[in-house]
């Protein structure tokens, strides 16, 4: 596994040295709708060679691409786990400032079911700013809609793109009961993306999952959300004291069924025996060296392999 001390290298540095090896950059490691200050909205990017793949794309991404030395037009597509706020918030800026800046490539966004209602509501929103373009008369910027497209997915489902093989599984973030109108509506999907060098699963969000578990078996890299429950629900209370007792009750129960503690996490792990663990989506804020090392702690009771309490734009 590449080390999060590449987390310095600009990628054009590695490119320029021929540095081919696929890299999965954590461009935002927070978790959950509250904005934390130091870490940035879920957003990931693979990078092989020039293409680049992002999975999630929550507020601050276009930002953090720049920061990670990531050209916004190298972007060929973006996965979406799930269409809460939290993962998708950065899609308007991807899309509009791709048009703003004259990228001829069209951007495919793959998602779960809602991706297309979603990205159509995105693209009505930019036509007023494409019509006006520069404020040059007779030079609007061309149609949004021109420049993206929109692929549904299903679970179980696999597809080629370019040098990956992409294998969908639906988990266990919603508890939709199974072939219910709702869970028809709305899923929430992990994603494998098998290279020839190497194999990286994201979790995306997600309670404890057989399907999980199966597709990320004996992968080269294991990319897992994490729940602090109690850090999250006091983060929570600070920001939203007078919140309801209903709503409190709902977002707990929430948090403790749809997500994964850091000893589920080493049992995912374990049960895969995946080759190394990265842990993101750190819904409890910042945390600290002591945090951390409870963390590994915990998730090494089961898996023995290395793990890594991502920060932003760390590479592996």
């Amino acid at each position: 596994m590449w080390s999060a001390l590449l987390a310095s290298t600009p990628l054009s540095a590695q490119t320029a040295q021929k540095t081919w090896h696929p890299e999965f950059i954590t461009l935002g490691t927070m978790g959950g709708p509250v904005p934390d200050g130091e870490r940035s909205q879920p957003a990931n990017a693979i990078v092989k060679g020039d293409r680049v793949y992002l999975v999630d794309a929550g507020d601050g991404a276009v930002e953090q691409l720049g920061r990670a030395g990531i050209p916004l037009a190298k972007v060929r597509a973006v996965f979406i786990s799930h269409l809460h706020v939290d993962h998708v918030g950065g899609l308007s800026a991807i899309l509009g400032l791709r048009n703003q800046t004259d990228a001829r490539d069209v951007v495919t966004v793959y998602g779960p079911p809602g991706t297309p209602e979603m990205i159509a509501g995105l693209v009505a929103a930019l036509q007023p700013s494409a019509k006006a373009g520069y404020g040059i008369i007779g030079k609007p910027w061309a149609p949004p809609e021109s420049l993206v497209e929109v692929v549904e997915l299903s679970d179980g489902q696999t597809l080629p793109l370019d040098v990956l093989k992409v294998t969908v599984a639906q988990n266990t973030h919603y508890d939709f009961p199974v072939g219910s109108a709702e869970d028809k509506a709305y899923k929430s999907f992990a994603y494998r993306f098998d290279m020839p060098d190497r194999s990286i699963v994201y979790t995306g969000d997600t309670g404890p999952s057989r399907k999980v578990e199966a597709l990320a078996k004996d992968a080269d890299l294991l990319v897992s959300e994490m729940i602090d429950i109690d850090a999250t629900l006091d983060r929570v209370r600070h920001v939203n004291p007078t919140m309801p007792a209903a709503a409190r009750a709902t977002m707990t129960q929430h948090l403790t069924t749809h997500h994964l503690t850091p000893q589920a996490v080493g049992e995912l792990a374990s049960r895969a025996r995946v080759k190394a663990l990265v842990v993101t989506h750190l819904a409890g804020g910042t945390t600290d060296d002591a945090r951390s090392r409870a963390y590994e702690a915990a998730i090494h009771q089961s898996f023995k392999g290395p793990v890594t309490i991502a920060n932003d734009l760390d590479r592996f």
